[in-house]
């Protein structure tokens, strides 16, 4: 009712959640209004780890912070608010449909991405990564493939796809929390096929790149170099493993994969054993900090 009284007034301007600020005034008025926000800012900053391109924020930490936004903390009680009306075509691209509307569509309204083939389709978004996606008889549908999950839906409920995210947390999948291509400091990993006992993962060391010095309790590993060399450390040997090459880590052994060219690595890792969790790692060495410090 408020809102209705507001829009039959006239005399308002709709806050769109755009803010253009110099960062000094935006601290000093943070700093006025809710200094534990800084504060806890500024703590878990300082309790962050900085690993090559990356600043991972201490997320104990940042829990501290009060979760509220920055309209009830700040600009409902700064004096040095202004508004300000435009007309920018503005879009928030909150959803798939809005992809849609802004790409460039072909003769039967499509947009297509990646490898897709058609047919009597109308109206419709497709995303497809790395395999070919292909539809017939449909229209106005979202069609998104990546390389953990595949998403259909309408183009009138593309909105909703956060109550599927929301679902698939609850249920405990790992999906919405682990991306297929998994960051490290020193390069990725990809886990590319798994079954009882084993494990395949397709990983890529960047140059200068260097894993921790480690051994697992539960599980050997085969490395076999695609492209590039390896500097393999394996208990007391250290060699060098070039393309189509492989080797051998026996369960329990101290091991380490380094990139010492220019150029990125890539390996194929096939892991076997009664349990292939990330957890099942004991590190001895680590120059990204990621040993814990022994009493």
């Amino acid at each position: 009712k408020t809102a209705q009284s507001y829009l039959a007034h006239g005399g308002y301007t709709w806050n769109s959640g755009m803010f253009v600020f110099r960062a000094d005034i935006l601290l000093a008025e943070l700093g006025q209004y809710c200094p534990d926000i800084v504060e806890a800012a500024r703590q878990t900053l300082a309790s962050s780890v900085r690993e090559q391109e990356f600043i991972r924020l201490d997320a104990t930490q940042f829990k501290t912070a009060r979760n509220i936004s920055i309209d009830y903390a700040l600009m409902e009680k700064t004096a040095k608010g202004a508004v300000l009306p435009c007309d920018i075509g503005w879009s928030d691209v909150g959803s798939f449909s809005a992809l849609w509307s802004l790409d460039t569509k072909n003769a039967e309204q499509n947009v297509f991405h990646g490898d897709v083939y058609a047919r009597e389709t109308t109206g419709s978004y497709v995303h497809s990564k790395n395999m070919l996606t292909t539809l017939v008889g449909v229209k106005d549908l979202v069609v998104i493939t990546t390389e953990d999950a595949v998403l259909v839906a309408n183009k009138d409920h593309a909105q909703d796809v956060k109550d599927l995210v929301d679902g698939l947390k609850a249920v405990k999948r790992s999906e919405p929390f682990d991306h297929a291509v998994v960051q490290r400091p020193w390069g990725t990993y990809q886990t590319i096929d798994m079954g009882e006992g084993y494990q395949v993962k397709r990983i890529v060391v960047n140059p200068g790149g260097k894993l921790s010095l480690q051994m697992h309790h539960k599980r050997a590993e085969h490395w076999t170099v695609a492209q590039g060399t390896a500097r393999v450390t394996c208990d007391d040997k250290v060699f060098d493993l070039n393309t189509n090459q492989s080797t051998f880590i026996p369960l329990g052994s101290k091991h380490r994969l380094e990139n010492t060219s220019t150029v990125p690595l890539f390996l194929i890792e096939v892991q076997c054993g009664s349990y292939l969790g990330e957890d099942d790692i004991v590190r001895f060495d680590d120059v990204y900090g990621r040993v814990p410090t022994k009493s």
